[in-house]
């Protein structure tokens, strides 16, 4: 079977199943793990498929891949990203780090810096904090959301009206050929507007996966950012509307895994 067919058949296994796994595969077309690991990098470059943790989904635009599943979704990109990211971040300031996978890799970057205040709505970042005894960690209030451990509201808002971000950083789950960034849940949207108004600098990090997704919410432009990290070059698209916004656009690539 050539490999265009079998990536065919591939996605017409998960449309009918949801999801298919490596392994599943492996032994439905008697090839090797590595051969469907490269069909469904392919797939999900393709935006066709949502690589996953041993597989891969069908991409929703209505709702958004378990989090389980997003915290082992492009970890190595994930991880270039946040060391980037973390890089470009000083001592001696005020930090934001909002809900997602991708935050929370930025928050295990920043456990060796010094004299940070990071204020947050995910409590998976407070866990991964407290062990920088340099870093003094503020959870805001709001409602916990158990799927994520994110915290939205009210509550939630009052207490980033209360400060001057030197650098806010946040994700989102689509990002559209437009340069908009969407994302599924709109009290989120709505946070990610106030840390906009509120940082001195408001920093994107997505991996590539989010070029091909949709979600119905839109937060903002990518051009109302200061700075966007990624893992691969943008889709030619999008890449021709940055080139004429202020945000600059900073790739980190991950190292070459198996």
């Amino acid at each position: 079977m050539t490999q265009s067919f079998r990536q065919a058949e591939i996605l017409a296994l998960a449309r009918r199943e949801g999801k298919v796994t490596v392994e599943g595969l492996a032994a439905h077309f008697d090839v090797t793990l590595q051969t469907i690991r490269r069909d469904l990098t392919e797939l999900d470059l393709s935006g066709h498929l949502t690589r996953v943790h041993g597989g891969a989904i069908i991409p929703s635009g209505t709702s958004n891949v378990g989090y389980e599943e997003r915290r082992t979704l492009n970890a190595n990109a994930k991880e270039a990203i946040a060391s980037a990211c973390a890089a470009d971040i000083p001592d001696d300031c005020t930090v934001f780090l909002g809900i997602g996978t991708s935050t929370e890799a930025v928050a295990r970057a920043l456990t060796q810096h010094k004299r940070l205040m990071v204020v947050t709505n995910n409590m998976n970042v407070a866990n991964i904090l407290q062990t920088n005894i340099e870093a003094e960690v503020i959870l805001t209030g709001g409602q916990l959301r158990r799927s994520d451990g994110g915290l939205t509201g009210a509550l939630t808002m009052d207490t980033i009206n209360r400060f001057k971000f030197d650098v806010a950083v946040m994700g989102c789950s689509a990002l559209d050929d437009t340069g908009d960034l969407m994302d599924f849940d709109i009290e989120e949207v709505g946070i990610s507007k106030g840390l906009i108004e509120r940082a001195r600098k408001s920093v994107l990090v997505a991996d590539h996966s989010k070029f091909h997704r949709t979600a119905p919410a839109r937060i903002c432009a990518i051009g109302d950012l200061d700075r966007f990290y990624t893992d691969l070059p943008l889709p030619d698209p999008l890449q021709k509307a940055v080139i004429d916004w202020p945000v600059s656009v900073q790739i980190a690539r991950p190292q070459a895994v198996d």
